[in-house]
């Protein structure tokens, strides 16, 4: 595409953003109360920004023009930031981490493959240099500690000579005698064809009965291949079968990576122009325009003095350098309206002195109306409402700038996309200004206060005096709280450098090296039914891909982008749950990849007799801590995390110390603020071996992560065989693996394929195809996850809830899934509960479940 396709396409986005945020302003105004109601508005929102995303990531890393680019990523931040609000209300609402759209992908006329969002590209393409450095680090350091991944060298073993003669002797014996068989089988033959051909003939003379023969057999060949490809050609055209060469390089995509790798070239030529530009122009500027700014700053000042006195009959209070000097006086106001502002400031003072004195004793009766009026607003029971978006103003912000800016601008001098010089002069006077605005705010201070004295001294001199006392005493408050702060935040590593710090953890196998895994490579397929099964009080249980656009919006999109971190809702933590197999730690470790992030390693066998002591656990936490917030982003993994809070350690594990972190893991999430751009993820096997109220108070979010279902495991199949080198043919039978698989896990998958596609078999292929017996042979050998084990995920054997009031609103105030660990609910009576509930009920308290309940015997997923 070219560079006019992606301007239009970045004009019809924005479109689609104004009319957008048109409709959600004039939404949010007006409170709803009926669920299903509040619930499609969210969602319609929600899949129309990420379609938006979608277009604004697309056209941000293809555009080349870089003044352009620096309003498209604004823009793109608060789309990203907008879609994990908008998910947050929706959790908050339903109750649930999990969402199904199919109706309303039904009416948006919408493929569920858009919905998938998708990771910029950005979060890498930016920090390239800085991930590849960080990496040959980290690469160096752990094959200098030969801590590092190393190949499997199987050692030779030497065999006596005895032996070597017999294997050689085997081999040609065995040769020998395929020769010989391949021998008397030609002999065979040669006797077989004289043998027949002296036989009478006794062949039909007739040629038309021969002819008939002849055309029966040809015509039934023909219209066996006829009907083959008609049958191909309709499972092609129904999308059930692949169209040929599907799997072939075209040329046109080799043509489009080319013109993308010429795009990021371009992209940084552009870049490096601009900046460059940015610096000469200021300078030009400086020298050319700069006197005369100065002067015409001055002579204002000057003349505000002025005309103060001649008004009030005293010169005024300059402002102060923090309030933003005399920016503030003259921010777009005319001479006139200055002085206006002056007289009335002066005159609302005299008021609110006067009011200060009269309103006094009336302060206790107004506390009083307050609470009645809150009280009333609580018992009238009002609908519900969007809470305030940090990311709309931005959003609004960039798309008033796109209007005013881009929207006609005519651009057809600029066809190679280079930077706009006049948009960089305008932006460099104000730079410009403002500093010289801070030159001139001293020298107009000095000046002023030169006036003064002149005027009335003996004021000026008694103000000095008074002056000089305020600041003493600032000066020892200042003190007083830096001796404060000094003794709450010593660093015991103050005197070591971070690349120090960095070797020691490596050393001591605290930060690892992630494995190079995309999310793309965890494979799966929709929940198709998710709205229809919900509709008729079923829980459906939640695809691959679910589980993927939560990693994305939780995880992903946080770590990659900083002004996201900041202001989106804040996720600390998140608990990945799932039987051995289903790909836990393969999401820990595309998180990394994706994110270009760093892994500290913190699970319990991992930090066994690492920094022992109470003082050395917090040396070590420290240590950690320190390095992630410096060489953001971070994530910090605990495998195994229900070992952390394990009810009763196990004899055998005692040694490891496994409830080391049981205490330190909440003081760390207290620690943890927005911007520092930290992740904990735990992964777990069997939470119910944990204490489940500190469990659960721990991990923010807990992501259920299942088995996958016959979807899932159709495309499983066929991805991992391609993968491996296998081709399939009509001979295998995918739908029938899928079938045959039900309650194996992606682990399993991956190492039957594996085991079947050895070398020799891959080379057979071309005249022996594969088929499904093949790999159903070594699925005996594996044990599933049964369907009541995953059961057991959803709803817990025994538990006794603990209900805590929660003050903070109506309606129920808990997460699903911790509640369904704490109670022992199952689904259906989750749904009976959430059904029967009403959504704003009347003087009611909401209550949130305390983790209390004890489960055992079956595993997390």
């Amino acid at each position: 595409m070219s560079n006019a396709m992606y301007n239009k396409m970045w004009h019809q986005t924005q479109e689609a953003l104004n009319s957008l945020l048109d409709k959600e302003s004039q939404k949010m105004m007006k409170p709803q109360r009926n669920q299903v109601f509040i619930f499609q508005m969210l969602a319609t929102f929600y899949i129309k920004y990420v379609q938006i995303f979608r277009n604004l990531e697309n056209v941000y890393d293809q555009i080349v023009h870089p003044q352009k680019r620096l309003l498209i990523r604004k823009i793109l931040d608060g789309v990203m930031g907008r879609m994990l609000e908008l998910k947050n209300e929706m959790v908050e609402l339903e109750l649930t981490e999990f969402h199904y759209f199919d109706d309303l992908l039904q009416d948006l006329k919408l493929v569920p493959q858009q919905l998938d969002i998708p990771i910029p590209k950005y979060f890498l393409k930016e920090k390239l240099e800085v991930i590849k450095g960080r990496e040959k680090i980290l690469a160096q350091l752990l094959a200098d500690s030969g801590l590092g991944i190393t190949e499997k060298k199987y050692p030779v073993m030497p065999i006596p000579l005895e032996e070597a003669v017999k294997l050689i002797q085997v081999a040609e014996r065995a040769r020998q005698g395929r020769l010989r068989a391949m021998f008397m089988k030609q002999i065979y033959l040669q006797g077989y064809r004289a043998k027949q051909a002296r036989l009478p003939d006794e062949r039909v003379a007739d040629v038309g009965t021969a002819a008939l023969c002849i055309q029966k057999v040809w015509r039934g060949f023909h219209q066996c291949k006829r009907t083959e490809r008609e049958r191909e050609e309709e499972m092609i055209f129904l999308g059930m079968n692949p169209p040929p060469l599907f799997n072939e390089v075209s040329d046109a995509l080799i043509q489009a990576d080319r013109v993308t790798h010429l795009r990021d070239k371009v992209q940084v030529k552009h870049e490096e122009e601009y900046r460059d530009a940015l610096v000469t122009i200021k300078d030009d500027l400086k020298l050319i325009e700069g006197p005369n700014i100065k002067e015409n700053l001055q002579d204002q000042i000057r003349r505000w003095f002025i005309e103060c006195r001649n008004l009030t009959g005293t010169f005024p209070d300059y402002p102060k350098e923090e309030e933003g000097g005399s920016a503030i006086i003259f921010s777009q106001k005319t001479r006139q309206q200055v002085i206006e502002d002056i007289i009335a400031s002066q005159e609302e003072e005299e008021k609110n002195k006067k009011k200060k004195k009269e309103e006094k004793p009336k302060k206790g009766k107004k506390a009083k109306e307050k609470k009645e009026t809150k009280e009333k607003n609580k018992e009238e029971g009002e609908g519900w409402k969007m809470s305030p978006s940090v990311f709309l103003h931005m959003m609004e912000e960039g798309n008033n700038v796109y209007k005013d800016l881009w929207k006609n601008k005519d651009e057809s001098w600029n066809v190679p996309q280079g930077y706009d010089p006049e948009l960089i002069k305008e932006d460099k006077r104000k730079e410009l200004e403002s500093e010289i605005r801070l030159q001139v705010d001293e020298l107009m201070r000095q000046e002023l206060k030169n006036l003064k004295l002149a005027v009335n001294r003996e004021k000026e001199l008694s103000g000095k005096t008074g002056r000089k006392k305020g600041s003493q005493k600032k000066n020892k408050k200042e003190k007083d709280k830096k001796r404060k702060v000094g003794k709450k935040d010593k660093d015991p590593t103050a005197d070591r450098t971070i690349e120090s710090l960095y070797k020691e953890l490596v050393e001591e196998g605290l930060l690892i090296q992630a494995l190079k895994v995309n999310l793309s490579d965890y494979i799966g397929d929709y929940s198709y039914l998710g709205t229809t099964l919900r509709q008729l009080s079923i829980e459906p249980m939640p695809s691959l891909l679910d589980v993927r656009q939560l990693i994305t919006l939780y995880g992903i999109l946080p770590l990659g982008s900083e002004a996201v971190h900041e202001k989106a809702p804040l996720v600390k933590s998140l608990l990945l749950a799932g039987p051995s197999g289903v790909g836990k730690k393969l999401l820990v470790h595309a998180i990394c990849t994706e994110t270009g992030a760093n892994l500290f390693n913190l699970s319990a066998a991992n930090i066994a007799g690492k920094y022992p002591g109470k003082n050395g656990l917090q040396m070590m936490l420290h240590v950690v801590l320190k390095v992630a917030r410096q060489l953001p982003p971070s994530v910090v993994w605990i495998g195994d995390a229900e070992k952390t809070f394990y009810r009763k350690v196990p004899n055998a594990e005692r040694k490891m110390e496994p409830k080391r972190l049981k205490k330190q893991l909440p003081k760390i999430l207290k620690l943890l603020k927005p911007g520092d751009r930290i992740l904990i993820v735990g992964t777990t096997q069997r939470p119910f071996d944990a204490e489940l109220q500190p469990f659960c108070k721990v991990y923010q979010k807990i992501i259920l992560v299942p088995r996958p279902d016959y979807a899932s495991r159709y495309v499983l199949w066929k991805e991992i065989i391609q993968r491996n080198g296998g081709v399939i043919t009509g001979a295998l039978s995918v739908s029938c693996l899928a079938n045959i698989t039900d309650g194996f896990t992606q682990g399993h998958i991956v190492q039957v394929v594996k085991e079947v596609l050895t070398e020799r078999r891959i080379r057979q292929q071309s005249h022996k195809p594969l088929t499904a017996l093949e790999f159903i042979a070594s699925l005996t050998s594996m044990s599933p996850v049964y369907q009541e084990e995953e059961e057991s995920f959803k709803s817990g054997e025994s538990g006794q809830p603990c209900l805590v009031p929660d003050l903070r609103g109506n309606g129920f105030n808990f997460s699903p899934l911790r509640t369904m660990l704490a109670v022992g609910l199952s689904y259906m009576d989750f749904i009976m509960l959430r059904s029967s509930s009403p959504v704003f009920p009347a003087k009611r308290s909401s209550f949130s479940i305390c983790c209390t309940a004890e489960f055992g015997g079956a595993e997390f997923s």
